[in-house]
């Protein structure tokens, strides 16, 4: 317990006081990074290139195609594609999900007067019922799911993932590459009010779906024995990688515009570098051996999650929009389409997150 402790202070002092770092060197005013709620717009963005968004879609489409092929193309027996469900139908509560979810749904997306004074806080009943339908899934197919067998430690994640993104809302500071509309009028305490209900289904949401979709077997035989990649040298990498990490931080609030995918990498970076050092396991480890589903299930699990939050972002009152640097185009919903990418590390980072806690859940391996 203490060492984890450590590490974690390690991590927090990393994560947050880098970027901070970075900017008073760099002799930036730190006041406009602690804003709150954080209204101001002082970052402008560079315009649009054609350039970047095809070098940065081709790239996209390097990493995902040969794993996506592999699943689309991957031989499955009738024995193994023969789910053995342990019911027939939805537990009750599988259904109350999807009752809560469908009237949150029509009351997010209409503007009723005798609504009015709830109807900043929409979003959060919408995710209940997601966390309720994709366990109340996981649980027909698989007869176990964490809403049933460890509530405790979902008690637990729904904590953490308020700590877990109110950090990602720190780290836009410095880039700002997305902004709330409809909060300017709140002063701080009703915003951290209205903003950590939401904030807490995140990690909930995405492990949810990460054990779901663990139980397709085209998901998992495509996956377990893929390409071995062997590391040489593991822990002078793990040094490199943090050190670059960490440099990334500082230098994310001078040099927004080419730094900002660091927001959504650099979180996993230092982690999983730390572990490195440390000679601990990390969500990589298995890869070494090709089986590389701890990497894509809760990638894929994190993209799932990131099409219904931007649908449901879309015409809620309370929403945010985005300002992305070179590649803002193609909107779908709100999110210009190659921002959707993102969500692929982000899923890692979820997991990663919440293995620090015991009882941690599972992602499909046996």
């Amino acid at each position: 317990m203490k060492s984890l402790s450590i590490k974690v202070q390690v991590i927090v002092t990393l994560l947050v006081g880098l970027p901070m770092l970075g900017v008073a060197v760099a002799g930036k005013p730190v006041a406009q990074y602690l804003e709150f709620p954080p209204v101001t717009r002082y970052v402008e963005h560079a315009p649009f290139s054609w350039a970047a968004f095809i070098g940065l879609a081709l790239f996209v489409l390097v990493m995902v195609s040969p794993f996506l092929i592999r699943i689309l193309t991957a031989r499955v027996s009738r024995d193994a594609s023969r789910v053995t469900r342990h019911a027939s139908r939805l537990p009750w509560w599988g259904w109350l999900g999807v009752m809560l979810t469908a009237v949150a749904w029509v009351l997010a997306w209409n503007r009723f007067a005798w609504l009015e004074d709830l109807q900043r806080h929409t979003f959060t009943p919408l995710w209940v019922g997601y966390i309720l339908v994709i366990n109340a899934l996981t649980f027909r197919r698989s007869g176990r799911c964490m809403l049933k067998d460890r509530p405790g430690y979902l008690l637990t994640l729904v904590a953490l993932s308020a700590a877990f993104w109110w950090f990602f809302e720190y780290l836009n500071r410095f880039v700002q590459n997305w902004y709330y509309e409809g909060i300017s009028e709140l002063g701080p305490v009703e915003y951290v009010w209205y903003a950590t209900p939401p904030f807490s289904t995140v990690l909930p949401a995405v492990l949810g779906t990460t054990e779901w979709l663990s139980t397709f077997p085209r998901l998992s035989l495509a996956l377990q024995n893929l390409w071995p990649m062997r590391i040489k040298h593991a822990t002078m990498l793990g040094w490199g990688v943090l050190l670059c990490a960490s440099a990334g931080l500082m230098g994310i609030g001078i040099w927004p515009d080419y730094l900002f995918p660091l927001l959504w990498v650099s979180p996993l970076l230092v982690i999983v570098s730390l572990q490195v050092v440390s000679g601990e396991e990390t969500i990589f480890s298995s890869v070494q051996r090709g089986d590389w589903r701890a990497v894509w299930i809760p990638a894929l699990a994190a993209l799932q999650c990131g099409f219904f939050w931007e649908i449901w972002n879309f015409k809620s009152l309370a929403h945010w929009e985005y300002a992305v640097p070179f590649v803002h185009r193609f909107q779908l919903f709100e999110m210009p389409l190659l921002g959707y990418a993102g969500y692929l590390p982000f899923g890692l980072e979820c997991v990663v997150i919440a293995s620090l806690l015991p009882g941690r859940a599972s992602t499909g391996q046996r």
